[in-house]
């Protein structure tokens, strides 16, 4: 009867331990947002867009004699529904990630947080 006591009050007392141990295990939206904004399927979006969507020079290349440049655009303080839809058509150079809405949701929040802090 004693072990069974014992056993019963360690295992409540490890339950109701448990919530404040997990709470120090998990990201915060924005952690995660940064972690898919800097690697979402392998190449991370700062890579072209810049570490704050801000838009980036990714190649110098001449084509029949004449300089171009071949640049990411401005990603940060566009409207959601056109950055959605961004990341959701093919376009010259952008790989296709396919990301779910909330993920998209994500670098969204990533995206006007960052671009919060630099103001």
């Amino acid at each position: 009867m004693k072990i069974t006591t014992y056993f019963v009050r360690y295992f409540l007392l490890f339950l109701l331990g448990i919530p404040l141990f997990a709470e120090s295990t998990f990201i915060s939206p924005l952690e995660y947002a940064s972690q898919l904004y800097k690697n979402p399927r392998g190449i991370g979006c700062n890579n072209c867009h810049g570490e704050n969507g801000e838009g980036k020079l990714i190649a110098k290349y001449v084509h029949k004699g004449e300089a171009r440049e071949f640049r990411a655009p401005k990603i940060n303080g566009l409207d959601f529904d056109v950055f959605y839809e961004a990341l959701n058509n093919a376009k010259r150079g952008m790989p296709r990630y396919y990301l779910t809405r909330k993920e998209v949701q994500a670098l969204y929040l990533y995206l006007s947080q960052e671009n919060l802090n630099a103001k």
